[in-house]
């Protein structure tokens, strides 16, 4: 695979693929600059880098621009980023599952590695694991179910006071906050109560299994529920 600036055209795929679809609809940043800008700080490299890299996808016809210049996922491109997603999370469960690692620690492997399979070495994989439905932070193997299943999910910051509900899927773009959702017991299938906000300290104040506690309002947007 062809690496720019260490990280490859899938790794970009990949990146934009999360931030045009973060829970459901494609909804892509507006202007060119700003998916630059997320794409940069995700993939830890500079915005220039990142905005080269748009162009050659662009250019490779895997990107294109929307009507005000915004950097949109063209069909041939959502088409190869769902199986680059797809095999990400299947290296995630062999990882989990045949290797011993924790679930927080075979998403920073699975991006390691995601060059190192090939798509027939991938499918050996998932009849060995039986197909599994789920990665080990709770997202759908295969892309298209991901998208179905979006409408009834809300993150756990836009989530309603009142009787909660049970955390879904957790957010693995930034690796130290997925190490502290694992910390702080914040895993899939955990029942969890917001129980009030404090918007000018950026927290809010949730019920986790019935016990309260205080989380950062950016945690909060990146565990995501299904509502009771």
């Amino acid at each position: 695979m062809t690496q720019t600036h260490g990280h490859s055209v899938d790794d970009y795929l990949e990146t934009i693929y999360f931030l045009a679809f973060p829970i459901g609809e494609y909804r892509p940043s507006t202007g060119s600059t700003a998916i630059a800008a997320r794409v940069a700080e995700m993939l830890g490299v500079s915005r220039a880098s990142a905005g080269e890299m748009l162009k050659r996808l662009e250019a490779d016809g895997l990107v294109e621009r929307g009507e005000q210049k915004e950097a949109v996922l063209t069909p041939a491109g959502i088409e190869r980023a769902n199986r680059v997603v797809r095999k990400h999370r299947i290296i995630e469960r062999f990882l989990t599952d045949f290797m011993g690692y924790t679930a927080a620690e075979s998403h920073v492997h699975a991006d390691e590695l995601g060059d190192t399979f090939t798509e027939e070495m991938i499918e050996r994989i998932n009849e060995r694991l039986g197909r599994p439905d789920r990665c080990p932070h709770g997202w759908p193997v295969e892309p298209d179910v991901e998208q179905a299943e979006n409408a009834g999910l809300v993150s756990l910051a836009e989530l309603a006071p009142g009787p909660g509900g049970e955390i879904v899927r957790l957010a693995e773009h930034d690796g130290d906050l997925l190490h502290w959702f694992y910390d702080e017991g914040l895993v899939p299938g955990t029942r969890v109560e917001l129980r009030g906000a404090q918007p000018a300290a950026g927290q809010l104040t949730i019920a986790v299994e019935g016990a309260e506690r205080a989380i950062a309002y950016k945690a909060a947007q990146g565990i995501y529920v299904r509502a009771a």
